[in-house]
């Protein structure tokens, strides 16, 4: 094995095989189908907003569906097309070839990273059609009260997208890494999910302990900022302003974080037996 170099072409075909499987999924149309059917419906919800305006509403809680079934197709997902490599013993069969181990998470990785993109771009066109249909009728409707400043940013919802994106493929790469060493798919998805929760919650808590002065936990607060990423940061400003700068940055803090948890998860899986 040591002999035959790394291949990207195998990885590729590898992450091929990943999204045809991924797309035969009954999990994936399921999940897809609700949240599309929940952007669809928001309109009906309308009346609920708490007094947001309207269109704002309709674009938070389409965002909300979005970043929340998105989580949850991304950890089902991977450990599920993970899991049937090893149950199926088609992992055995195909990393007795010379294929490397890094190769195989790697062509996971890259297949549902594809969907996990795929899956945010298609949501978020139909939840600009939404709103741009809504905003359409508003205008026609209400001319005497329609002002700019009501008009929906169209291209911060897209780097909301991009930003969801990120988020969902560095959460790929962490239920990869449970995966890499979890005896069962239903432990994988759990210690996932309680990453997915830490991730969101990290950042809050530590600056609550600093703002309080709880001293004694701010040290297991700052190890637990620096082990997990801090989700927090993947969010749009409520104002909806972004620069290329802060988006090039974000990207290279959710590379980083997603180059160490596949590291340790090919490590991990190295000493792994199929």
């Amino acid at each position: 094995m040591n002999t035959v170099p790394f291949s990207l072409r195998r990885v590729g075909l590898i992450a091929g095989v990943t999204l045809r499987e991924a797309l035969r999924q009954k999990l994936l149309h399921a999940l897809v189908l609700i949240a599309a059917g929940l952007v669809l419906g928001v309109r009906g919800l309308r009346d609920f907003n708490f007094g947001v305006s309207e269109l704002k509403f309709i674009a938070d809680f389409g965002d909300g569906a979005i970043a929340g079934f998105g989580a949850a197709l991304t950890i089902a997902l991977t450990a599920q097309l993970f899991f049937s490599e090893i149950e199926h013993r088609t992992a055995l069969t195909l990393l007795a070839k010379p294929v490397w181990r890094t190769e195989f998470l790697l062509g996971k990785f890259f297949g549902v990273a594809v969907v996990a993109v795929a899956f945010c771009g298609v949501l978020t066109a139909t939840l600009l059609g939404v709103l741009g249909q809504r905003q359409l009728a508003l205008q026609v409707d209400q001319p005497e009260t329609w002002a700019a400043t009501h008009a929906v940013n169209f291209g911060a919802l897209w780097v909301a997208a991009y930003l969801h994106a990120l988020k969902l493929a560095l959460l790929a790469a962490g239920t990869l890494l449970a995966a890499s060493f979890a005896q069962t798919q239903i432990f994988a998805v759990m210690a996932s999910g309680a990453g997915f929760v830490i991730c969101h919650l990290q950042g809050l808590a530590q600056a609550a302990y600093e703002r309080n002065g709880a001293s004694l936990m701010t040290v297991p607060a700052t190890l637990i900022h620096w082990m997990f990423p801090d989700f927090q940061r993947f969010a749009l400003p409520a104002d909806g302003a972004w620069t290329w700068s802060g988006l090039a940055q974000v990207t290279a803090y959710a590379g980083v974080y997603a180059a160490v948890a596949l590291a340790l998860a090919v490590r991990s899986f190295r000493e792994r037996e199929v």
